[in-house]
């Protein structure tokens, strides 16, 4: 599978655009598996918010289980897909069309914050993104953070194929410092999740929680 991403850094609106444009769903309709092995571990219902949501099987798997769900991508041609998915499932999400940095992010809200693979911010928008998010967290709410570690640059499932944007366990812990770390798990796995992340994969995983 090709990992050319060069539109996606040169222009993330468009470039995610054009991507999702394919027919069906790029990452399938299932939720990411990580996310979905934390199901006992996350909070009991309440507001939850996946960041860069993509088409939508996380927030639609979210909001199943019964939470109150908002979430937001760059690309308007996902959020409409994300709504049609909400909508065959009979769920109700609130989406919004924005980046990361745009995105109007509250303090304290949420119970749950969600981020899968999203790591096509530079190091420097990273940095804005993870505070935001742990400033998001409501005393005693969780983060679920999915990503790729440096050893991804080796195999061909996906990812945005730069180092400076992968994640190691250093990394989040410096991250996160705020938080209580909950789980830190750097693996391996094969992952078939749609027609992009289709094999084997060097992945990390991120359960935290905010104190309080």
């Amino acid at each position: 599978m090709s990992r050319d991403n060069t539109p996606v850094f040169d222009d993330p609106a468009g470039g995610w655009n054009q991507r999702y444009r394919a027919e069906g769903y790029l990452f399938g309709t299932a939720p990411n598996a990580y996310l979905e092995s934390l199901a006992a571990r996350l909070p009991a219902g309440g507001r939850a918010l996946c960041v860069a949501d993509g088409e939508g099987r996380n927030s639609v798997w979210l909001a199943r289980r019964g939470f109150e769900v908002d979430a937001f991508d760059i690309s308007d041609v996902a959020v409409a897909k994300a709504r049609r998915l909400a909508a065959e499932a009979g769920v109700s999400v609130h989406y919004e069309v924005a980046g990361c940095d745009d995105w109007a992010w509250p303090e304290a809200a949420y119970d749950l914050v969600a981020a899968v693979f999203v790591q096509f911010a530079d190091p420097p928008a990273r940095a804005r993104l993870f505070e935001r998010m742990a400033r998001a967290l409501r005393p005693g709410g969780c983060l679920v953070l999915q990503g790729y570690t440096p050893a991804q640059l080796a195999y061909r499932s996906g990812g945005p194929g730069r180092v400076d944007h992968l994640y190691t366990p250093e990394l989040l812990r410096e991250a996160f410092a705020g938080l209580e770390i909950l789980d830190l798990a750097e693996y391996e796995a094969e992952l078939a999740e749609g027609t992009q992340h289709v094999g084997r994969a060097a992945l990390i995983g991120l359960l935290a929680r905010r104190p309080g």
